[in-house]
């Protein structure tokens, strides 16, 4: 059995539930899998807590809601703070260092990476952060193909936003693969 439990967090207005649902259909409808997706937020319509679940597995399905993930993605130190003692030993905590300071020591690998930094340098447009936040995680744990994920971005963004996210995918997929070429780790096997 394959099954992939994954929190994204941080603060409203970063396109963490997004991200996480772009996940969980691409999963869902391109790849053959079960998937399902859940979200919570703090009242604030920007800048409160935001904390999506996603579930990627070939069998059934029978709660929503992830209890200790695989992976967790952080954006901010609150979202950090709160859910990296939530981890699974062995899993992945992939954080971006423009926004989290890596402070806690869990039984997990720690990946910080640029990702907010490198979208304002090279796609100088900082609302397409979340995708390239996709695009990293799904270069360290394969759960999707490329293809499968072009097709629900083009499904999701008009023409005229739809090269912007592209580039912005394919951005944080380098920063994955210059961070793994640096450390020796292939990817991150988590099924």
């Amino acid at each position: 059995m394959k099954r992939c439990r994954i929190i994204f967090s941080g603060s409203g207005g970063q396109g963490v539930i997004t991200a996480a649902r772009i996940l969980a259909e691409t999963a869902a409808l391109y790849e053959g899998l079960n998937a399902v997706q859940s979200q919570s937020y703090g009242p604030e319509a920007r800048g409160g807590a935001c904390r999506s679940d996603v579930i990627i597995s070939d069998t059934e399905i029978l709660f929503p809601k992830v209890n200790q993930p695989n992976i967790l993605v952080s954006l901010t130190q609150e979202a950090y703070n709160t859910y990296s003692n939530l981890i699974r030993p062995g899993g992945l905590l992939l954080f971006d260092t423009h926004y989290v300071q890596q402070e806690k020591k869990v039984d997990a690998r720690q990946i910080g990476l640029a990702m907010y930094k490198a979208v304002l340098k090279e796609v100088n447009n900082p609302i397409v952060f979340n995708i390239c936040v996709l695009g990293a995680l799904i270069c360290l744990v394969p759960l999707i193909e490329q293809a499968s994920i072009d097709r629900v971005l083009e499904s999701h963004f008009s023409p005229a936003m739809l090269s912007i996210n592209k580039r912005a995918f394919k951005l944080g997929k380098q920063l994955a693969e210059d961070y793994t070429a640096e450390s020796g780790i292939l990817t991150v096997e988590l099924w």
